[in-house]
């Protein structure tokens, strides 16, 4: 009888262990994926601006070889606060 008893003890501890690690995985996808630069044409097209991220805007506002970045920066009681730079154009190396 103990026999059995530890067979499915160890089951239910590598399944809550799975269950774990699927947990952890998923948390780590689901914080990765924002991590990466959206990009718009129109400034207007930027509808919702959350707390540390970056949106990079094509509308010719900046230098040849720039583009516009729009990055919530700091936290007001009204909402994010916004700040604008020219930044350089990540793209393929030209010769």
């Amino acid at each position: 009888m103990t026999g059995n008893r530890n067979i499915r003890f160890s089951t239910r501890v590598r399944g809550s262990c799975l269950a774990g690690w699927i947990a952890i995985l998923g948390g780590l996808l689901a914080t990765a994926v924002p991590a990466f630069a959206q990009q718009v044409s129109r400034e207007q097209d930027i509808v919702e601006l959350r707390l540390g991220q970056r949106i990079k805007v094509d509308d010719g506002t900046c230098p040849a070889g720039q583009v516009k970045e729009i990055s919530g920066t700091n936290m007001t009681s009204t909402g994010v606060v916004r700040t604008r730079k020219c930044i350089p154009r990540l793209g393929p190396k030209h010769k």
